[in-house]
């Protein structure tokens, strides 16, 4: 699952090469560790969330620093959503442990 990372930061990457920036190769670079990280995070985390709003937890605040600190919060939070989304769909999907229960996975007792 680690590799969802680098996918999702070659996307963010390939999503902003057209666009001009004062110093380009730098916010290639932030573009891509940043969503390297939402990706390493949303396969790895474990909530008492489902993996979806875990996933969209993770891509809020791996993407709330480069939105506040940039004048394109919109697009940043937006593909972080859409990516922390994504990955947490992945994680349920292939999470051999992954219970699907609806938005919050309640524990269960033992006995």
């Amino acid at each position: 699952m680690y590799f969802f990372g680098l996918v999702i930061g070659a996307v963010d990457v390939a999503l902003m090469l057209p666009l001009s920036f004062p110093d380009k190769r730098a916010a290639l670079i932030g573009a891509f560790c940043a969503r390297f990280a939402l990706g390493f995070f949303a396969a790895t985390v474990r909530l008492p969330l489902s993996p979806i709003l875990t996933g969209v937890l993770v891509g809020i605040l791996t993407s709330l620093p480069d939105a506040v600190i940039t004048n394109a919060a919109v697009p940043i939070m937006v593909t972080g959503v859409l990516f922390g989304a994504i990955g947490g769909w992945i994680v349920g999907r292939w999470r051999s442990d992954s219970r699907k229960k609806g938005l919050l996975e309640l524990p269960t007792a033992t006995a």
